[in-house]
């Protein structure tokens, strides 16, 4: 089995998020992705968040139709920091046969060498770095050995969970940014005021 594992805070998930799973699936012939919200980002201690459940959920809603997709509550359900070394073992020990993808955007590379056990996180998992298609290729920090990891162009979109948030602070629509389900969740919970 192919797993990808897709990790991050998703305050809130968007349809960009949608789209990369997607392409990720098709480029790299994976079985199954599965999106794994962070409880608390090391390198984001101190940044508002919606709480770790409110993000799960939009998750969960993200994802659903797609059987490809599952969302996991790892690291929300795990005690303290989440760290991706801790989350790949989790998922290699639950499917020690699987090859197994942890998808990353370009703009995480620059702190790789801070993540704990960055050797470890590159043992268990090869690291597909997602990058725009039409953009220059990400320079890669030296802990990361050109054979530990695959590139993967994805499709220009030009939405973040940043701009996101701020549309709804500002009172502006998000739709087309957000799922239906995602944008009726902020709504209904009030997030992001």
């Amino acid at each position: 089995m192919r797993l990808g594992i897709f990790g991050g805070s998703f305050d809130p998930p968007h349809i960009g998020h949608l789209l990369v799973a997607e392409d990720a699936c098709d480029q790299l012939g994976l079985d199954r992705l599965i999106f794994v919200p962070a409880a608390v980002q090391p390198l984001k201690l101190g940044r508002d968040a919606a709480a770790a459940a409110h993000r799960l959920e939009m998750v969960r809603l993200l994802a659903e139709g797609d059987p490809r997709f599952e969302v996991s509550a790892a690291e929300v359900e795990r005690a303290g920091l989440s760290f991706t070394v801790d989350t790949l073992t989790h998922f290699a020990s639950e499917f020690p046969a699987a090859e197994r993808y942890f998808l990353v955007g370009a703009d995480v590379l620059g702190t790789f060498a801070q993540w704990r056990e960055p050797g470890r996180v590159l043992e268990l998992a090869t690291m597909v770095v997602l990058e725009r298609a039409d953009a220059k290729p990400a320079t890669l920090p030296p802990a990361l050995e050109p054979a530990a990891l695959r590139r993967l162009g994805t499709r220009r979109v030009d939405v973040s969970s940043t701009e996101v948030r701020e549309r709804v602070r500002q009172g502006r629509p998000i739709r087309g940014f957000v799922t239906d389900s995602v944008a009726a969740y902020i709504a209904r919970h009030g997030l992001y005021r």
